[in-house]
């Protein structure tokens, strides 16, 4: 009579004689994306047989900020910061019943000569942190003069067993009343920065998540509002 040996670190022989998985030896079985800003919540009973989880937070990215030229001038703008990455491995005990998830949301262009706003952080049950990318500026004036904006810096660390802060959005240069170049947005661990221009247009709209918005360039005239960041996303990878 032929008989199969079975290895304990994997299976298991139940009481009604069924060869069974033992838990926490299946690997990756599904993948949660949460992509709509706001907030949400994450119930581990749902999954019964979920033994541990991967979390990666990636924050949102800083809207770039607005441009309004006078006549025979030009204003670029700075491209905005990207928003910061986190993740973390807990094991199934580790975690809450419930807990909280927390997308953030791009920040909003600015219009007329203003700033851009503060992309939203990121969370998974308040210890996953990120910070958005902060907001391009708008404090250089119309003129038709050499002159630059500084860069603006990405977002900080936040908290997590891996922590990345994000891009840094580039700086801006006009050369002349006709001539600039508006500064590239931040990129993120999830994303890419919005594109820098040299003839007019609002701020160039990032790619991904987390990516800061591109600098918009006004020229002899016309207002040209900035771009919006990058909105963020957590993923949590459920292990068997």
């Amino acid at each position: 009579m032929a008989s199969v040996c079975a290895c304990g670190d994997y299976f298991n022989v139940s009481p009604e004689g069924e060869l069974c998985l033992n838990p926490g030896t299946m690997g990756l079985r599904e993948t949660l994306y949460f992509r709509t800003p706001g907030t949400a919540q994450f119930r581990k009973g749902d999954y019964p047989w979920l033994a541990r989880i991967r979390v990666r937070v990636q924050a949102a990215g800083g809207g770039s900020g607005g441009a309004d030229s006078s006549a025979n001038g030009s204003i670029p703008r700075p491209g905005a910061g990207g928003g910061g990455y986190s993740e973390s491995l807990f094991e199934v005990g580790e975690i809450g019943a419930v807990e909280s998830i927390v997308v953030g949301e791009g920040g909003a262009g600015g219009a007329g000569n203003n700033p851009g706003d503060d992309g939203g952080g990121s969370s998974f049950a308040g210890v996953v942190t990120t910070f958005g990318g902060p907001g391009g500026s708008a404090n250089t004036a119309s003129g038709d003069t050499n002159v630059t904006a500084n860069a603006i810096l990405g977002a900080a660390t936040g908290t997590g067993q891996l922590a990345i802060g994000g891009g840094a959005g580039e700086g801006a240069l006009r050369i002349s009343a006709s001539q600039g170049l508006s500064g590239r947005g931040g990129d993120s661990h999830l994303g890419f920065g919005g594109y820098g221009r040299s003839t007019t247009g609002p701020g160039g709209a990032p790619r991904g998540y987390g990516g800061g918005a591109g600098g918009a360039f006004s020229y002899d005239g016309p207002a040209e509002s900035g771009g919006k960041g990058g909105n963020g996303l957590v993923i949590v990878e459920l292990y068997g």
